[in-house]
């Protein structure tokens, strides 16, 4: 009846040490981390923003950053057709569903979602969080009463989201079957983009055709072209000669709304929740290709909090540029206007020929011509605008801000060599060869005993412990309060184990005297016996089966009906592996007289589980 490897395997490997906690309750590493986010508040409120407001930079551009702005956790921005897999891939991630999802293969997603971590499920609506001053969105005030009816938080204690928030989109109407939103939905896009650390750009073998909104918010991200990833999902529902066709024709489709000389790359996957049982044909014959690509997309994703700091440093230091040289613009533009009469013919004729007062600006002040607007599109926001109304070229803000492109900025570069590789990707990477099993420390053997809360605390170890990460703790634009020094390391924590990030969704193990069951509880030490008795196609267990797997336990009918209750917790007359983890576990607590109650939290506190299934 057990598991194989369910005794305790020999260990290759040594015990990490303990987490150096210093009085203040931060490790040396979120320390590091933290002093440069606010460093780098600083520096922007008191060097850039200045001359931002002072040329109306908000009007060509976006508004000021807030402290919340550069202080927020990473964001990915999933960007889309409808029924592509926007949402059943943000599920694919979290290993569960997020308040207020809803999958179809109609459009279903009619708003804007961010999903972000908190104490429990909710949902904030869309102008409650807009004026919120523990989240980063109060600059999606200025898109309207309309726009902000169809947004939406969605929070949720799940350990991945204490490192990044994923913002799930409307679905995007395909041919020419456009919508009249009531907002404009290409600036919300691009708004979204500049404030992402990674944007998904999801396609399926079945909706290749790209819309006239689609190309406008791909459009939209031009000057982003480093964060975007395109995806072609349901990969596995398309034959081996379809998938070769269908990702040319994508290819070409692509050619023709992104103008660059590289070659994208697109992602090919099937990104569906361990949870759900797989619909509609499944091609085996995908299987090796499909699964070395989801890996490398998974890799992009881990390493987003690690790079968090280092890209918030990157958009403030574009950011700075453009508004040192739209500065420019607009003095030199305020500064040819005649002192009396003619002001308004001059404007126009500026306007008119505004690529020729480009170059006069390039050439008199050195400027590189990479960091000029599209002139086009800059005329059109400046004719909202009276020129004469503009104040002329403050030299002083010019300096201030070049001080901190060439001072400020450099030195907290300079900061970064010495973080490393402070255990900042999300998950494990069960993918790359490690000589420890990715959850594996010297406390993991007493989890189950501790209290949900205690389990995803805030605090994590560091180096290659693979877990996760939080540099920024409790509102975006605070800093954690001081916590007392901690006399133990305290339990990372753990994606639930239907989490693409989850070091249960390794299908082999690394170890060549197994996985060590014992001290990662996490992991799933029934699989081979899963495996071995369930349906090979579709990954689950009739209820037929599991009669006579479970009878072998001794265990009464009655008490068996009990477990099958727990464990069959969608009511659908059969387990999947993970169901039957619980099972398994179940059967293995009530043989040793534990109660069933006490069996129940043990088992699915030792899995992680007791965020979504517990009541």
């Amino acid at each position: 009846m057990e598991g194989k490897g369910k005794g305790k395997a020999m260990s290759m490997t040594p015990a990490h040490a303990s987490v150096s906690v210093g009085p203040d309750g931060l490790t040396d590493e979120e320390r590091l981390y933290q002093e440069t986010i606010r460093q780098l508040q600083k520096t922007y409120a008191k060097k850039i923003k200045p001359l931002e407001q002072s040329y109306c930079f908000e009007g060509f551009h976006s508004a000021p950053l807030t402290p919340q702005d550069i202080g927020s956790k990473p964001m990915v921005l999933l960007v889309g057709q409808y029924s592509t897999g926007k949402t059943t891939f943000v599920e694919y991630l979290l290993g569960e569903s997020y308040p207020g999802a809803h999958v179809g293969i109609e459009p279903t997603t009619d708003r804007f979602v961010a999903i972000m971590s908190g104490p429990e499920p909710k949902v904030i609506p869309g102008h409650a969080a807009a004026v919120s001053g523990d989240l980063p969105f109060s600059g999606l005030t200025k898109f309207g009463t309309k726009f902000l009816s169809r947004f939406q938080v969605a929070q949720l204690n799940n350990p991945l989201l204490s490192n990044l928030t994923l913002i799930d989109t409307p679905g995007i109407l395909s041919g020419s079957k456009q919508i009249n939103r009531g907002y404009d939905f290409i600036s919300v896009i691009n708004w979204f983009a500049e404030r992402s650390d990674l944007i998904l750009l999801l396609f399926d073998g079945y909706k290749l055709d790209i819309s006239d909104e689609f190309k406008g918010a791909i459009h939209s991200l031009r000057g982003h072209e480093d964060k975007v990833r395109i995806v072609l999902n349901k990969c596995d529902q398309i034959s081996q000669q379809q998938l070769m066709r269908i990702y040319g024709a994508l290819m070409w489709s692509l050619g023709k709304v992104i103008t660059t000389p590289e070659v994208n790359r697109v992602y090919l996957g099937s990104f569906w929740p361990k949870y759900k049982t797989p619909v509609g044909t499944i091609y085996e014959e995908n299987r090796d290709l499909i699964t070395s690509e989801q890996r490398d997309l998974l890799r992009d994703l881990r390493s987003i909090p690690k790079n968090a700091a280092l890209r918030r440093v990157n958009e403030i230091v574009k950011r700075a540029r453009q508004a040192r040289v739209h500065a420019h613009i607009i003095g030199h533009l305020r500064s040819e206007l005649p002192s009396m009469f003619g002001k308004n013919k001059k404007a126009k004729a500026m306007l008119e020929d505004l690529p020729s007062e480009f170059k006069k600006i390039q050439v008199r002040y050195n400027l590189p011509p990479g960091d000029f607007p599209n002139p086009e599109a800059f005329k059109g926001d400046l004719e909202a605008f009276k020129i004469a109304d503009f104040n002329k070229l403050n030299q002083k803000l010019i300096s201030v801000a070049d001080d901190a492109l060439s001072t400020d900025f450099p030195k907290l570069m300079q900061k970064f060599p010495s973080i490393g590789r402070p255990s900042a990707e999300i998950g494990t990477d069960e993918f790359e060869d490690r000589e420890h099993t990715p959850y594996t420390n010297e406390y993991s053997s007493n989890r189950a005993s501790e209290k949900p809360d205690e389990r995803f605390g805030e605090k994590q170890p560091s180096e290659d412990s693979g877990v996760l990460y939080t540099p920024i703790a409790g509102p975006s634009a605070q800093m954690p309060p001081p916590r007392p020094p901690q006399s133990a390391p305290i339990p990372p924590p753990r994606p639930p184990p239907y989490s693409a990030m989850s070091a249960a969704s390794s299908s082999t193990s690394r170890n060549p005297f197994g996985e060590d069951t014992e001290n990662n509880t996490g992991l799933l030490r029934y699989r081979t016996v899963f495996e071995g008795v369930s349906d090979s196609k579709r990954k689950v267990l009739p209820a037929d089966s599991a009669y006579g797997v479970f009878s072998e336990s001794g265990l009464p009918t009655d008490v068996l009906r009990e477990v099958w209750g727990i464990s069959d917790w969608d009511n659908r007359g059969e387990l999947d592996q993970v169901q039957f983890e619980v099972a398994m576990r179940l059967c293995e607590r009530l043989k040793n007289n534990e109660p069933l109650d006490s069996a129940k939290h043990h088992v699915f506190a030792e899995l992680g589980l007791l965020n979504r299934f517990h009541n």
